[in-house]
């Protein structure tokens, strides 16, 4: 019999640090049907709308990080008002020191939340010292919302854009739900036009947004999830116990894996955003179609990848003074793009191959300018997927003594023998891998093609489709939710 218990359901509402909400969760769908349908009610309400928007964003947040969404409100406040007193500034001195206190309050809150433990423990391995650690929670999506709101008074300082006078504006820009703690990285030139436009969705937005939601969460709560738990965290737990065959396939499927969990947030991310009226970028083009590592960064998170590149490779001279410091601005900005992925030697080691690959390449295109053959083609795409996986090890791995221990079981414990015994004992596993990079190398076309089917589906329809797509999650999750892997970046 039901029982209706006032507790149960205000302790919904409440923080639970072992289950953030998550786009992939029946809860989010709950509230997110609630909060779209007050959503609507407000369609002539343009304030009313952006002050909703910042409610349940605010809230969406508070059940990711807790307190620290005061976090989130802090860096809101200092960026909307630095960018009002940098536009205000009479002289460039000025102008300097107050980007310089922006910088200072956003990446300073950065390096404190993500990065003070491990300058300690390279300064107690330095000096010998005795080691220093300290119990610091890392806010879900800190380097995206600092990342966003830093863009702005960036952009407002060098002129490109000129510094809102209503703090709720912002307030939304920065805050807004979908894609706020793992992006797409929005730029506020984008974003804020489509602030004060009136409602519109149309038939072709509202079916786009149905399609990359139902899109993302299959890539998200099947594929990934799926491979993620019944393989890949096995082996790059154990790698020891493991055929260099298996930690093979275990690379490939954790390639796989973070594919589908990043570009699934950020298809669902999109496409919540097209139900609400609003266009982001894209941020992912099937990046392991590349033919090099160029490319690869040309499709994979592109708003970062583009963010890195506006605001800091050129900042560093980009391309502009020389092959010799072009190559080095390369290395530096991968660098700290792998440093912004993670506090730990290995991800610095991941951007600096990165970067080391992308200055080899500049190189050879310098020295060998042209177009490449069929054959060549082929090979750069073959080389550009492996070197990826290479490095992806690195992301993946608890430390270098578990990269080391892979390398070498790949290297020297191959046994191709086990092939076949392979197969037939991860059987669903190679199925949904085999399904995902089947999906993930179709023409553009195809999936345009299968988009517009969507759009031209009647709203019943469509409803039928969430609920099958619902239903197929149901049956292949495991029982607790997966946190998405870029909530910890």
């Amino acid at each position: 019999m039901f029982s209706f218990d006032p507790d149960k359901i205000l302790d919904q509402f409440l923080y639970h640090p072992e289950s953030p909400l998550l786009f992939s969760s029946g809860l989010f769908l709950f509230f997110f049907l609630g909060f779209l349908l007050v959503y609507r009610l407000l369609k002539s309400h343009e304030r009313g709308r952006v002050f909703w928007c910042i409610l349940f964003s605010v809230f969406f947040y508070y059940k990711s990080s807790g307190i620290y969404f005061l976090l989130l409100i802090a860096s809101v406040l200092v960026d909307f008002y630095v960018a009002k007193w940098i536009e205000q500034a009479t002289s460039k001195r000025a102008r300097g020191w107050l980007l310089v206190l922006s910088l200072t309050a956003n990446l300073g809150m950065l390096a404190y939340f993500k990065y003070t433990n491990y300058f300690l423990e390279l300064w107690t391995g330095l000096s010998g010292g005795q080691p220093l650690h300290f119990d610091i929670f890392l806010p879900v999506g800190i380097s995206f919302f600092t990342f966003q709101s830093l863009s702005y008074t960036i952009d407002v300082y060098r002129g490109n854009l000129k510094a809102l006078d209503n703090l709720w504006d912002f307030t939304f820009f920065v805050t807004f739900f979908p894609q706020m703690v793992a992006g797409p990285i929005v730029r506020a030139a984008d974003f804020l036009p489509q602030i004060n436009q009136p409602l519109m969705i149309t038939r072709e937005m509202f079916g786009r947004g149905v399609f990359l939601f139902c899109i993302g969460l299959f890539k998200k709560a099947v594929i990934s999830d799926y491979i993620s738990l019944n393989f890949v965290d096995r082996v790059f737990d154990s790698p020891a116990q493991y055929s260099g065959l298996e930690n093979l396939f275990g690379v490939y499927g954790y390639a796989l894996q973070i594919y589908c969990d990043f570009s699934g947030y950020s298809d669902m991310a999109i496409g919540i955003g097209l139900l609400l009226g609003f266009h982001f970028p894209i941020n992912f083009n099937s990046p392991y179609q590349s033919l090099s590592i160029t490319e690869f960064w040309r499709r994979w998170h592109i708003s970062l990848s583009t963010w890195l590149r506006d605001y800091l490779y050129i900042s560093l001279g980009g391309n502009r003074k020389g092959r010799a410091r072009t190559y080095v601005n390369l290395m530096l900005t991968m660098l700290l793009g792998g440093l912004w992925h993670g506090a730990a030697t290995r991800f610095i080691l991941w951007g600096g191959l990165h970067g080391l690959m992308l200055a080899v390449e500049r190189w050879w295109k310098d020295i060998f300018p042209g177009k490449p053959g069929v054959a060549r083609k082929f090979l750069g795409g073959l080389w550009t997927f492996h070197f990826v996986c290479l490095c992806w090890i690195l992301f993946r791995a608890r430390d270098m003594a578990t990269v080391q221990l892979m390398l070498e079981q790949i290297a020297f414990a191959f046994h191709p023998e086990i092939f076949l015994e392979f197969l037939h004992g991860y059987g669903p596993v190679v199925f949904w891998m085999a399904l995902g990079y089947g999906l993930h190398l179709l023409p553009a076309t195809w999936e345009r093609a299968a988009e517009q089917r969507v759009t031209a589906l009647h709203w019943t329809a469509k409803a039928v489709l969430i609920c099958l797509v619902a239903v197929l999650v149901m049956q292949v999750k495991s029982s607790d939710v997966q946190p998405f892997i870029y909530f910890q970046f």
